[in-house]
């Protein structure tokens, strides 16, 4: 079965405003990659999933985005579902 890589928003920042399919999406992911700014809440409903942070905060080293993308597709080609959040 081919794997899926979804793009789930984290909403307005509070964990009890995700949608239901985002939360369902972080229950059964096998890796979330994750911004810094992700409540830790938000990141607990991930629970069996390996955690990656790829956060991009002003005024500090950040994640370029070609690199996010390639380790999505690279994470897609070990696990069945990947998040990036």
């Amino acid at each position: 079965m081919p794997a899926k890589v979804y793009l789930v928003g984290a909403g307005p920042g509070a964990p009890d405003l995700l949608t239901l399919r985002a939360a369902r999406l972080l229950k059964s992911a096998d890796i979330v990659f994750h911004d810094a700014l992700v409540h830790p809440e938000t990141l607990a409903l991930a629970a069996r999933a390996q955690k990656i942070a790829v956060g991009k905060r002003c005024g500090r080293h950040s994640t370029a985005q070609r690199f996010i993308n390639k380790r999505l597709v690279d994470a897609a080609a070990q696990h069945a579902i990947v998040v990036r959040l």
